[in-house]
C-alpha cells in the first residue's frame, strides 16, 4: 500500500485550498489543545499562519469550522465545530478512496525512483 504521505488531497474553492491535509492536522490539534495558539505551537507554525487558516477554512464553508471565545475570566479559547468533525471524517474517507484508486500506478512510479536516501543532489 502505498503512503499515506504519498498522495495529498486538496478540496479547493476556487483558487483557495478550503480544506487538505493541513488544515485537517490543525484543526486536530485544535481539538486537541483547545486554542488556535497552542495548536499552532504544537505544528511548529506561527500563530499568525494557523490564524489564516482557520479563517480560509471559515470563510469557505456555510458555517464557520472553528468557533472562537476571547479572553476574560475563563480565558480564550477554541474549539472545532461539529461541521469540522463531519469535514475530518468525510476529508478521511475521501484520502483513503484516492489512495486506493491510485495504489497500483503510484506503486508502479515508486519503483522508478531513486530512494531518498539515495538521492544525490548537485550543489
Amino acid at each position: 500500500m502505498i503512503d499515506s504521505k504519498s498522495i495529498r488531497l486538496r478540496v479547493m474553492r476556487g483558487d483557495v485550498i478550503a480544506f487538505g491535509p493541513g488544515k485537517a492536522a490543525l484543526l486536530l490539534a485544535i481539538a486537541e489543545h483547545g486554542s488556535i495558539s497552542a495548536a499552532a505551537r504544537s505544528l511548529e507554525m506561527s500563530y499568525r499562519r494557523a490564524w489564516m487558516l482557520v479563517e480560509e477554512m471559515n470563510v469557505s464553508f456555510q458555517q464557520p469550522l472553528v468557533a472562537t471565545a476571547t479572553g476574560g475570566a475563563n480565558g480564550g479559547g477554541a474549539r472545532i465545530t461539529e461541521l469540522a468533525r463531519t469535514i475530518l471524517t468525510r476529508y478521511e474517507r475521501m484520502s483513503l478512496k484516492a489512495a486506493q484508486a491510485v495504489a497500483q500506478d503510484m506503486a508502479y512510479i515508486e519503483t522508478l525512483m531513486i530512494a531518498e536516501d539515495k538521492a544525490f543532489f548537485a550543489e
